[in-house]
């Protein structure tokens, strides 16, 4: 089982967008037995709160199936939980790193770290621009699968 974490800095925009992205792709390959996919914040600030509405409507708009969940923080029993946990920008890497520790086991990267063009993911909640970010993120998981193919994990 390949466990995959994704984070964002509220757990409502980008990372819970990565994870139904992410699901749907690997559901659609026929992987979907092969994997967890979960998604956290680095901070408290949206605890217990769902995706916001318009990550919502771009999922929606996109044809991508969600479910309702609650914002969650992610913690440093994750570590050891997870095969790959995956930040949307600098900022979410450095925070994840002080929640969890050292990557020893070279655990952490940034989602776009896995596309020819390494680069954070803007934040909607700040730039209200979905469609950018949906674009980013759709691009990640494509190159993240490519590089699972290409490592063998799958």
């Amino acid at each position: 089982m390949i466990r995959v974490l994704f984070v964002c800095l509220g757990n409502i925009c980008r990372s819970p967008m990565a994870e139904f992205i992410f699901k749907d792709i690997i559901n659609k390959k026929g992987l979907g037995d092969k994997f967890e996919i979960k998604s956290a914040a680095t901070s408290y600030e949206e605890i217990g709160n769902d995706i916001h509405y318009g990550a919502k409507d771009k999922l929606l708009h996109k044809n991508i199936p969600f479910s309702k969940r609650k914002a969650t923080r992610i913690t440093s029993e994750d570590y050891n939980s997870y095969n790959f946990i995956i930040g949307m920008d600098d900022s979410n890497i450095r925070n994840i790193k002080r929640i969890v520790g050292e990557d020893v086991d070279n655990k952490i990267s940034k989602l776009l770290d896995y596309s020819d063009s390494p680069r954070d993911i803007a934040d909607p909640w700040y730039t209200g621009n979905f469609e950018i970010t949906y674009n980013d993120i759709l691009e990640g998981c494509n190159c993240f699968i490519k590089y699972l193919e290409e490592k063998k994990y799958i």
